[in-house]
């Protein structure tokens, strides 16, 4: 009888089919924590924001609110443009200050709205959010035709998310809720797609820390777009 005669063993390729698989879990591991946490901040500072009537009088009953609105969305920009000329710990930096700002943004959702449904919306989300993004991450399915078709349609939300700011209709206010959460529930599929596509196992580790982070980035704007829009129909306002 041969020593060793049930052991596997694989060829060449097996082997560098098995470290790739290793080396993406740990990238998209990192991407999801990355992400996780920035929103754990991001919850952190709204409740701190909103629980705090000096702090809420600051930053929504001054000129300082356009700030708060705005510099979310520059740093957004900000982030696309610089992210390969940055060191990978200045995209972490500038991702926690994002988070941060972020916080302070949507702090208005606990003045609006009940704590309760607020974290009844959350739980959902983060449930749908996770299937969506599973789905994304296990399927052979190439979503590419799906991610054009869905951002023309988040092109045409945004337009008419503008156009209702002028004429405050509550019909229209419902299409566009709706029409968010199925924009950004397919998103959720087709960006946790492209995220995993982005690996390769021959990044340098600054390469690689830079991909997370700006995956880590596109998921958590994935999540609080998907959350926002849901918290229009599961919302329970505090003046109801």
């Amino acid at each position: 009888m041969a020593f060793g005669s049930d052991r596997k063993y694989m060829s060449p390729a097996q082997a560098e089919a098995a470290q790739i698989d290793v080396g993406l879990r740990q990238y998209m591991l990192k991407v999801y924590n990355l992400m996780a946490s920035g929103l754990a901040l991001t919850g952190i500072i709204a409740f701190l924001v909103a629980s705090t009537p000096a702090a809420t009088q600051l930053l929504f009953g001054t000129p300082l609110k356009w700030v708060v609105m705005f510099a979310p969305l520059a740093m957004v920009f900000f982030f696309s443009f610089k992210i390969e000329s940055m060191k990978a710990s200045t995209a972490q930096t500038t991702f926690w200050v994002f988070a941060a700002l972020m916080g302070a943004s949507l702090a208005t959702v606990f003045l609006v709205f009940t704590g309760a449904s607020v974290a009844r919306t959350f739980f959902i989300t983060a449930a749908a959010f996770g299937g969506l993004s599973l789905y994304g991450y296990t399927t052979k399915r190439d979503l590419s035709a799906f991610g054009t078709f869905l951002v023309m349609g988040l092109i045409g939300l945004i337009i008419a998310m503008v156009v209702n700011i002028f004429v405050q209709s509550t019909l229209m206010q419902f299409v566009i809720s709706a029409a968010g959460v199925l924009i950004f529930a397919g998103l959720t599929a087709w960006d946790t797609q492209k995220i995993k596509e982005m690996y390769l196992e021959a990044d340098h580790s600054e390469v690689a820390s830079k991909k997370a982070i700006m995956g880590a980035l596109t998921l958590y704007l994935d999540f609080i777009n998907l959350f926002t829009f849901m918290l229009q129909f599961l919302g329970v306002r505090r003046d109801e």
